[in-house]
């Protein structure tokens, strides 16, 4: 079975392009030019859409708008957000909200079918997974001052709600099923933003620092999540000496 792409985009001679382009390489394509008409699909047949390839400037309903729903209605369907904006707030906006990944426009067709190809591979063997690999993976975990469950997004600080974005709850969750490894920035891009580890882009570095500010009781001191210079980043979920502190947890090389 051809798998299904949903492309959002009010563009019309561009959603037609990108629709003819990725048919001729076997997709199934469902064009449409607004929000509310991409939930609505979604709604009725959300297995059936292996990919959502979103536009941020939508008219009424805001490209980030849409993906937040679509994550906030529980689905996990990758989505490849297509944007002229290129400041980095505008990448990390569409990170908090859910995005996988970000295209700024103009682009080559070749870089959107590869991302395209990138985010189904990924989707597909996230399907696939060994069971035994599955039955490690994490869903509350309790550390510190933190209680979260990575199932329902719920988050306890210090006893209180607290709000964490889905990228910043994927992030946390990476580190914490792999304790105690040093991490590198290009492991990070890979395994959670699912892109090349050769690009080079602040995120993970902007994510680090608004998670131990979420995290941690002191984020300039931090204790769970560590930088090891010139190698990465090591998370502890249980502390056990104060030597353990990174002597320089600020510096970003």
């Amino acid at each position: 079975m051809r798998q299904h792409i949903l492309v959002v985009e009010d563009e019309r001679h561009l959603g037609v392009g990108i629709k003819y382009n990725l048919e001729a390489e076997g997709f199934r394509v469902t064009l449409v030019e607004d929000g509310p008409t991409a939930l609505r699909i979604l709604g009725k047949h959300a297995d059936g859409v292996d990919l959502v390839v979103l536009d941020l400037m939508l008219p009424g309903m805001s490209g980030y708008d849409v993906c937040e729903t679509i994550r906030k209605q529980g689905c996990d369907v990758p989505v490849l957000m297509l944007s002229a904006r290129t400041l980095a707030e505008d990448r990390t906006r569409g990170f908090d909200v859910g995005a996988n990944q970000y295209l700024s426009k103009p682009f080559e067709l070749m870089e959107l079918l590869s991302r395209v190809r990138n985010l189904l591979g990924f989707s597909t063997r996230s399907a696939n997974v060994n069971s035994s690999v599955a039955l490690q993976a994490v869903t509350e975990v309790e550390f510190g001052i933190m209680q979260i469950n990575f199932e329902t997004h719920q988050v306890i600080r210090e006893g209180k709600s607290f709000r964490m974005t889905p990228k910043e709850l994927r992030l946390l969750r990476y580190f914490v099923e792999n304790p105690d490894r040093v991490i590198s920035r290009q492991e990070l891009l890979r395994e959670v933003w699912e892109m090349s580890g050769n690009l080079q882009t602040r995120a993970v570095d902007q994510f680090i620092a608004r998670l131990r500010k979420a995290i941690e009781r002191n984020p300039a001191s931090p204790v769970h999540l560590l930088t090891i210079r010139d190698a990465g980043y090591r998370f502890l979920l249980e502390p056990s000496e104060p030597w353990e502190r990174d002597s320089d947890p600020q510096t970003i090389d």
